[in-house]
């Protein structure tokens, strides 16, 4: 719903300015550290983190239930946001997409499935990096800090 109000009813451009998160944040732009997880910069991108967030989605939400799942969806990808701004606060972009929370799901999952970590390890690299080498802008830095948050998680056995 979200990218049909981004691309065919408003500017996609304003759309993402107004709630990607970027430099306004420090203006006063506080939304943006949740709007962002819900607007995505073109068609493949949303596409990718959906298909994404089906295949890992389903396996954690069925271990924790739908709230439990939801929480750690919405609190990691907020988490993830805060933590970015690091970044953000040095080079200037706007960070959108679903990616980082997508992420924290991938490292609770690797933290409390031994058997599939070394799996989840590398394709959260190859989801990070590979898209660099071919000349596509992806925010890496937020898929390893929310892959970091979801570890951290499942360490702490948050929702266990």
């Amino acid at each position: 719903m979200v990218y049909f109000l981004e691309y065919f009813v408003y500017n996609p451009y304003e759309f993402g300015i107004i709630f990607g998160l970027n430099e306004l944040f420090f203006a006063g732009a506080y939304w943006q550290i949740i709007t962002s997880m819900f607007i995505h910069g073109s068609f493949m991108h949303i596409l990718m983190n959906m298909i994404v967030l089906y295949q890992f989605g389903m396996l954690l939400e069925s271990y924790l239930g739908w709230i439990k799942f939801g929480i750690l969806y919405i609190f990691g990808g907020i988490i993830t946001g805060f933590l970015s701004l690091f970044y953000l606060f040095i080079q200037n972009v706007n960070l959108v997409g679903a990616s980082g929370a997508i992420s924290v799901l991938l490292g609770f999952l690797a933290c409390i499935d031994k058997f599939n970590r070394k799996g989840l390890i590398i394709v959260i690299l190859l989801v990070s990096f590979a898209p660099l080498l071919m000349g596509i802008s992806v925010a890496w830095y937020a898929h390893l800090i929310g892959f970091g948050v979801g570890y951290l998680a499942g360490f702490l056995r948050v929702f266990r």
